[in-house]
């Protein structure tokens, strides 16, 4: 059974940082590529960073480009997202999801996510 589980979420304060971890297991990830989304209260979840599992490749969403970091642990499984210089926009619960090939903005194309890490950033 595959299972996404996400952790390091929490509060701090505007300007801080944050680093999130998603531990995958129940397959072989090589092949799929995973993403970071998050969802504010009252918004849609929006997709913001994405790294293919085997080729290093990263792509961001606009708004975090040159905050945010994605990066991938292949011996641990794991994908992190390392937040710097965050801002109260930045509060929303996150969420790591894969699939197979390429990424995707869409969540439901994903058939795999987890239950979301919540991050609340202060003024």
């Amino acid at each position: 059974q595959v299972q996404l589980v996400e952790s390091g979420g929490g509060l701090v304060q505007a300007g801080g940082s944050l680093r999130l971890s998603c531990a995958a297991s129940g397959r072989t990830f090589s092949s799929y590529t995973m993403s970071w989304f998050r969802q504010a209260p009252g918004k849609e979840r929006e997709w913001i960073a994405a790294i293919t599992w085997s080729g290093n490749m990263t792509y961001y969403r606009n708004s975090v480009k040159g905050r945010f970091t994605i990066s991938r642990d292949a011996a641990k499984n794991t994908v992190n997202l390392q937040m710097n210089s965050l801002k109260p926009e930045d509060t929303a619960v996150y969420y790591c999801a894969a699939r197979q090939g390429s990424w995707t903005l869409n969540w439901y194309s994903y058939p795999y996510g987890g239950q979301g890490t919540q991050v609340t950033v202060s003024s």
